[in-house]
């Protein structure tokens, strides 16, 4: 069973999955580490680079919940990448990414 991710990581099971799902994406970086990861795994370097210089504790603070939710795990080669779980998430982020490109214009 999945964990919310939070100060004190606790088991989803009997509550709201989705509210613990949105309380994480909600918060500040998460939704950015999970489109930054999209490619290829990336050093925590490259990471926050990626991010616009986030602050180093909270990305890591992120990058710690995300990997106990299961979206990120941390590879062989030091770097982060999404796990199977993180890739079906990033998947149903495109239909907005497709929304927010016709919005744009």
């Amino acid at each position: 069973m999945a964990k919310q991710a939070g100060s004190t990581t606790r088991s989803v099971r009997g509550s709201r999955p989705i509210m613990a799902l949105l309380d994480l994406l909600g918060r500040r970086w998460s939704l950015r580490i999970l489109w930054e990861l999209r490619e290829e795994p990336l050093t925590s370097r490259a990471l926050r680079t990626a991010c616009d210089e986030a602050s180093p504790t909270v990305l890591q603070a992120r990058l710690t919940e995300l990997r106990e939710a299961g979206f990120v795990e941390l590879g062989d080669g030091g770097g982060y990448g999404l796990t199977p779980l993180g890739r079906e998430l990033y998947e149903t982020f495109m239909p907005l990414h497709r929304f927010a490109e016709r919005w744009k214009r």
